[in-house]
C-alpha cells in the first residue's frame, strides 16, 4: 500500500533473490515493521492521483501542517500540501473561484 493509493501492479520495494546480497536489510538484520495507515479522511492518495487539491482535505492547514503532518503530502517539502501550506496554493484557488462566482 503506497502512499494511501494501494497496491501498484509488478511494482516492488523488495530486491530481487540474486541481489539479496546487496540488500542492507538482511546484511544489517534491519527489521523495517508495517507503517501505521493513513488516516481515513486524508485525502493524500486522491491529491497525489490528481483527482482532489488540498483544501479538500479536513485535515489541510488545520491539524494537518508542515510542522505537524498527517500524510505524506505534507510530510515531503515537496509534497502537494507542503507546497500549497507555504506558498498560498489554497489562497489562490480561493480567490480564482471566487472570481469566476
Amino acid at each position: 500500500d503506497w502512499r494511501g493509493i494501494g497496491i501498484i501492479p509488478k511494482s516492488g520495494w523488495l530486491l530481487r533473490e540474486k541481489y539479496e546480497h546487496l540488500d542492507a536489510r538482511k546484511r544489517f538484520g534491519v527489521h523495517i515493521e508495517k507503517g501505521l495507515d493513513i488516516k481515513g479522511d486524508c485525502k493524500c492518495a486522491e491529491i497525489i492521483l490528481g483527482r482532489a487539491t488540498p483544501v479538500d482535505c479536513p485535515y489541510f492547514g488545520k491539524s494537518c501542517t508542515p510542522q505537524h503532518p498527517i500524510g505524506p503530502c505534507m510530510v515531503s517539502s515537496e509534497g502537494t500540501c507542503s507546497i500549497w501550506y507555504k506558498y498560498g496554493g489554497h489562497l489562490i484557488q480561493k480567490l480564482q473561484r471566487t472570481k469566476y462566482e
